[in-house]
């Protein structure tokens, strides 16, 4: 009985000795990453004291340590310290990976089941969230190098694939594929292939919406065109038929068949 009892404390001692080393390594490349994406990172010093980001990660690795061995209370503790002390919520049940950016941060709810995957970028008032009182599996997963707009909100136990850009404000339903931008609400999706976007440059966001509306406005143009012509050859029925241009008027327009398809439409 002595012998079974010491082989499960060494067990969970050296348990929790391995995840606190994985912890800190995260935290530094969470403290490093910093310096790389934000241009107002001046010293160590200002990071560590004013960075509400750093922060709430700091005390969600130390909620989500002691939430792995299974102790009570204390975790939801830690996490309710850490969103009254910086206006972010992470439950510390949720798996974040490394050189994790919570830029900014006020508003930030991360559910119990969401993974967030390494060099992710999260911006104010995200959400990543769930849609309902099922159990399991219920929020969200993200690929690496994820960026996640100001006031986005990603719902349900969707899979966001690797390089994503998820446009601010957008409410995103349904999985994306790696290398996509999402952009609207409901989220739609934007294929840029072979495009390599800095993570920071929210510039060069595609305005899906305008876009269609400027393809249906230049077929309308064309059909107001078309018939103009029809009416003016049936006011001269004795000239020879007038030969029109063909038109293309079908809805299946690269763009616009996009802009439905994105958001599942």
């Amino acid at each position: 009985m002595t012998v079974v009892l010491k082989t499960g404390l060494l067990k969970t001692g050296l348990l929790g000795v391995g995840l606190l080393k994985a912890g800190l390594k995260a935290l530094n490349e969470d403290f490093r990453i910093i310096f790389e994406r934000d241009p107002a990172a001046r010293n160590w010093l200002e990071v560590l004291i004013c960075y509400p980001g750093l922060q709430a990660l700091l005390l969600y690795r130390l909620a989500h340590h002691l939430y792995q061995l299974h102790l009570p209370f204390i975790p939801r503790l830690i996490s309710h310290i850490a969103r009254f002390l910086t206006g972010i919520e992470i439950h510390p049940g949720a798996t974040i990976g490394s050189g994790v950016f919570i830029d900014h941060g006020m508003g930030v709810v991360i559910g119990e089941t969401a993974i967030v995957g390494n060099y992710a970028l999260i911006y104010q008032g995200v959400t990543l969230g769930g849609t309902g009182k099922e159990s399991g599996k219920r929020h969200p997963t993200l690929g690496e190098n994820v960026v996640v707009g100001a006031g986005a909100k990603v719902l349900g136990n969707l899979s966001i694939g690797d390089n994503v850009r998820i446009g601010a404000g957008s409410v995103v339903l349904r999985d994306v594929p790696a290398d996509c931008t999402v952009v609207g609400i409901p989220g739609r999706i934007v294929y840029r292939a072979g495009e390599r976007v800095d993570p920071l440059d929210h510039g060069q966001l595609p305005d899906s919406e305008a876009q269609v509306i400027r393809a249906l406005l230049d077929r309308i143009e064309a059909l107001e065109q078309q018939v103009q012509s029809l009416h003016e050859a049936s006011q001269k029925p004795s000239q020879p038929e007038k030969v029109l241009a063909h038109v293309s008027c079908r809805l299946d327009d690269k763009v616009i068949e996009q802009f439905l398809d994105g958001s599942g439409i």
